[in-house]
């Protein structure tokens, strides 16, 4: 087995690369064919890897999607519903959260070595595997090489928020990339986007990505990277 699974991330995005409003309104602002594409994306991956905040703020579940999605994942050589998995550096996610109460498949939550007892035991109260990353910031290849390691995960789908994308993408752990380029446009200079966080400081760090293939639905854009070279100076 590979020592980490193959991650994809998986975003809709406005024109101008905004994920949510300045207000942090988070609702669907894609078309039925975007949302038909992240069920089909998660009908071939084991997992799902999501940030805690981004799960809070939006409710979410992270399940298949439906009958159809389960025939497919099933098609796939999948299980019925992915593992879901949460990052939570600081161990904050709250244990009144929706998807709490939706126990269809394993709940996963990654934490950071500095979290309390008291904390990291509600949350091994809640989930069914909590994992506590060896170093502040999570590492992130660590916590993917034991999805595959310990739990046979072989694919991984990234749905945010845009923290989580940045890391992933600062340690060129992202092998291939899906946008759905959405025509509004949000403005805002607080307003989230792809790729927020810490960021590349030089050009030479900036993960590079080819173009595999560009799909138009009505005024929608699908576009697929994958995995390149940095970019140049």
């Amino acid at each position: 087995m590979s020592p980490r699974p193959f991650v994809r991330l998986n975003m809709a995005m406005t024109a101008d690369g905004k994920i949510a409003t300045s207000t942090r309104s988070v609702h669907t602002f894609g078309s039925p064919r975007d949302a038909r594409h992240l069920y089909e994306l998660r009908a071939s991956s084991d997992a799902i890897l999501c940030g805690a905040r981004t799960v809070e703020e939006t409710n979410a579940t992270l399940g298949n999607g439906g009958e159809s999605f389960r025939r497919l994942r099933l098609r796939n050589g999948r299980a019925e519903h992915p593992v879901r998995v949460i990052v939570s550096g600081s161990g904050s996610f709250s244990t009144e959260a929706r998807i709490w109460s939706h126990r269809f498949s394993p709940i996963h939550v990654w934490t950071g070595p500095t979290v309390t007892a008291a904390r990291r035991q509600a949350l091994q109260a809640c989930a069914d595997v909590v994992w506590t990353s060896p170093t502040d910031p999570i590492d992130l290849a660590a916590g993917l090489a034991q999805l595959a390691q310990d739990h046979g995960i072989r694919d991984v789908i990234v749905e945010g928020g845009g923290q989580l994308n940045d890391a992933l993408l600062r340690a060129h752990l992202i092998d291939e990339l899906h946008l759905t380029l959405c025509p509004r446009i949000f403005g805002g200079r607080t307003a989230p986007t792809i790729s927020d966080g810490t960021g590349i400081e030089h050009i030479t760090e900036a993960p590079g990505f080819t173009l595999k293939s560009l799909r138009r639905h009505g005024d929608e854009l699908f576009l697929v990277y994958s995995r390149g070279t940095p970019l140049p100076t």
